[in-house]
C-alpha cells in the first residue's frame, strides 16, 4: 500500500502558462481559473470561443442519509442545458419521490465556478434548490413541494476532502472534489414533518472541467456509521484515471486515498436483481452492493444524450485503510451510479 503523493492546493487550478495543476491536493482549490486555460482543439489550434463556452461542464451533488430517509440533490450545467433533481427515498417503505428541473442555455439557474466560494441555484422560492459554498463549507437550501431544508455540512476537525485534477481525453481536464461522512446541522422538514438530524450524515461532490464529449462512469458513495466510527467512501471509474483517481475512504474524518477499483454488474438485470461487485486488485476494497431502488432517467436529444441510473441499496464487504486496518461493512446503506452522457 504505497502512499499516494499529494500537494498543497494552489490558489488557481490553471497556472501562469495556462496549464492545469494535475494530481491530488491537500485542501481546496480557491479558483478553477477557467478563463486562463490554454485550450486547443484536437488539431492543436486555439479553440474557438464557442468551444470554450460549450465544452466546459460542471455538476454538484449532495447526499443526505437519516434513519428514515435518503435524500439526493443534484445540479448540472452542460452549457446547452441546466438540469437538477431532488429525490426523497423512504427507507422503510422503499418508496422514492422526486422533483426535476430542466432549463435552457443558462436561463433560470446559476453555477459557481469556484469550489471554495459561491452560490449555485435553480428554480424559485417554493420550487427550488441552492448550494452555498463559503470558504469550502457547504450549505444546502431546499424549498420544494415535498421538502424544506436549511442544512450545513460539517467535516470532522482537520478532515481533508478528496480534491484532484486529471487530464481528460486529448486536450481537456477534470477537477473533482468530494467529501463524505459529514455531520449535519440545521433544519429538515419532509412532507410537513420535522426530521431529527442527530444521526444524519452527508456528502458532497463538486466536479467541473473540459470533459469528453462522450462520457460514462460508474460510482459508489457511502456516508454511514460503522463499528469503527463514521465512515465515508467514494469510488469511481470512467472519468478520473489518467495519472490519478478519485477513490477515497474516510474513517472519523481521516482520509485514505485508495488505488484503482473495478465495477462488475449487469446493467440489463431485471429490477430488484441488481447486484454489483466493487473491488481492487490490491485487496483494499472488496464490496458487494445489492440495489433496493433506483432513480433513472433517459433523455435523447440526438446531439445530447443522458442515460442515468442512481441506485440506493446496501453494501457488504471489507475495506482496508492505508494503516492496514480492516473495516467491515454489513448491509450499510449507500448509493451507486451508472451514467452515460453525450454532452
Amino acid at each position: 500500500m504505497l502512499p499516494i503523493t499529494t500537494q498543497i492546493a494552489p490558489d488557481s487550478l490553471i497556472n501562469t502558462k495556462g496549464v492545469p495543476h494535475f494530481g491530488h491536493f491537500d485542501g481546496i482549490v480557491k479558483s478553477l481559473g477557467v478563463a486562463n486555460f490554454a485550450y486547443f482543439d484536437t488539431m492543436d489550434r486555439p479553440a474557438s470561443a464557442w468551444a470554450r463556452r460549450f465544452d466546459y461542464k460542471q455538476f454538484q451533488f449532495v447526499s443526505l442519509v437519516t434513519p428514515r430517509y435518503v435524500i439526493g440533490v443534484a445540479l448540472a450545467d452542460i452549457a446547452y442545458l441546466g438540469s437538477a433533481f431532488c429525490y426523497i427515498y423512504d427507507i422503510k417503505n422503499n418508496r422514492l419521490t422526486q422533483q426535476n428541473w430542466l432549463k435552457p442555455l443558462r436561463l433560470g439557474y446559476q453555477m459557481t465556478p469556484s469550489p471554495a466560494n459561491g452560490n449555485s441555484r435553480i428554480g424559485r422560492k417554493g420550487a427550488g434548490l441552492s448550494f452555498e459554498i463559503v470558504q469550502g463549507g457547504w450549505r444546502l437550501l431546499l424549498d420544494t413541494q415535498h421538502i424544506q431544508a436549511d442544512l450545513r455540512l460539517l467535516p470532522a476537525p482537520l478532515s481533508l476532502p478528496m480534491a484532484m485534477c486529471s487530464p481528460t481525453g486529448y486536450n481537456g481536464w477534470t477537477y473533482t472534489q468530494k467529501h463524505n461522512g459529514l455531520t449535519v446541522k440545521g433544519s429538515l422538514t419532509v412532507e410537513q414533518e420535522p426530521q431529527p438530524l442527530n444521526q444524519a450524515l452527508a456528502g458532497y461532490d463538486f466536479s467541473a472541467g473540459f470533459m469528453r464529449r462522450d462520457t460514462s462512469w460508474r460510482w459508489a458513495s457511502i456516508s454511514a456509521q460503522i463499528e469503527g466510527g463514521i465512515m465515508g467512501l467514494n469510488l469511481a471509474a470512467g472519468v478520473n484515471e489518467t495519472g490519478a483517481n478519485e477513490n477515497v475512504f474516510w474513517i472519523n474524518g481521516e482520509r485514505h486515498l485508495l488505488g484503482a477499483v473495478h465495477f462488475e454488474f449487469d446493467r440489463h438485470a431485471s429490477k430488484g436483481a441488481e447486484v454489483w461487485r466493487i473491488y481492487s486488485h490490491d485487496g483494499q476494497v472488496e464490496l458487494q452492493f445489492s440495489a433496493r431502488n433506483c432513480r433513472s432517467e433517459k433523455r435523447n436529444f440526438i446531439l445530447l444524450k443522458s442515460n442515468f441510473r442512481q441506485y440506493i441499496g446496501h453494501f457488504s464487504g471489507t475495506i482496508i485503510d492505508n494503516q492496514g486496518r480492516r473495516h467491515s461493512l454489513n448491509n450499510v446503506l449507500g448509493l451507486t451510479e451508472d451514467h452515460y452522457a453525450r454532452w
